[in-house]
């Protein structure tokens, strides 16, 4: 049986791309086709009904027409959540584009992933309301490199196996985890990680109730985690992920602000 011409779908908007003067072509992030892309004329024009329904981070339902080439066409938008507060700061907007562009990454053209759809509301809704952003964005980090099939063992040494001690052990981005000191010897490149950073590390990948992004850490401690985490995801993507400059850039900024 032939698939209808018309089908609609909840989406989350993660990325946009100009087309001509006028024209878009869109990157949504649905829960049951996986990640696919719409054509939407004239989006940009001034009159555009659709264009506020189809911004970046937006939760909506989205109709299309099914075209004959890959790109279908949109036909019509209607905003679930807007998650207005990710528009009002741009410090907030740059969490929200970090997010969305490790799902575009980790994520293949028309592969459903239910769970990680699901997580990804959720960080969007957490970066709302939680107070410690960093925080939010470590533990999506960690849950998502658990649905991506890249969790990190953070209990039990890579290499030997055994229970790690409570000391400073390293994280290697090759070896996909914690190493005993011991093993660390014969590691070319690695992370040497504090038993606090440890500490948390394990929380927040083993926990999904909101109270494991309430933890009060310090500023060495998030950056010491924050750290770790990002030369993992560049070693998986072997590039760097480009959002996560400019979070760089507002977060020094940010600091020379509070000085």
């Amino acid at each position: 049986m032939p698939e209808p011409r018309e089908y609609q779908t909840e989406a989350i908007v993660i990325k946009k791309t100009k087309l001509g003067e006028a024209d878009t072509i869109l990157t949504f992030f649905t829960p049951r086709l996986g990640k696919i892309q719409g054509f939407a004329k004239s989006l940009r024009k001034p009159k555009s009904k659709m264009a506020g329904h189809l911004e970046l981070l937006t939760h909506s339902t989205v109709s299309f027409s099914r075209g004959r080439g890959n790109i279908d066409t949109i036909t019509g938008a209607q905003t679930i959540d807007a998650y207005l507060p990710l528009r009002d700061d741009l410090w907030l907007t740059s969490c929200g584009l970090y997010v969305a562009e490790l799902v575009h990454q980790f994520t293949s053209e028309r592969q459903e992933n239910l769970p990680l759809y699901r997580l990804t509301l959720e960080t969007l809704e957490r970066l709302c309301r939680e107070e410690n952003k960093e925080l939010v964005l470590r533990w999506f980090e960690l849950q998502l490199l658990e649905s991506a099939g890249y969790r990190p063992q953070l209990r039990d040494c890579v290499i030997c196996h055994k229970a790690l001690e409570p000391e400073t052990n390293h994280f290697s981005p090759a070896a996909g985890g914690l190493l005993c000191p011991a093993c660390n010897l014969n590691q070319p490149f690695s992370y040497a990680l504090s038993v606090n950073a440890q500490k948390v590390l394990r929380l927040l990948q083993g926990n999904s109730d909101p109270a494991a992004v309430r933890l009060k850490i310090d500023a060495a401690l998030a950056h010491e985690i924050e750290n770790v985490l990002s030369g993992y995801f560049r070693y998986i993507l072997e590039r760097e992920v480009k959002s996560a400059a400019w979070l760089d850039t507002l977060r020094e900024q940010r600091i020379n602000q509070h000085l």
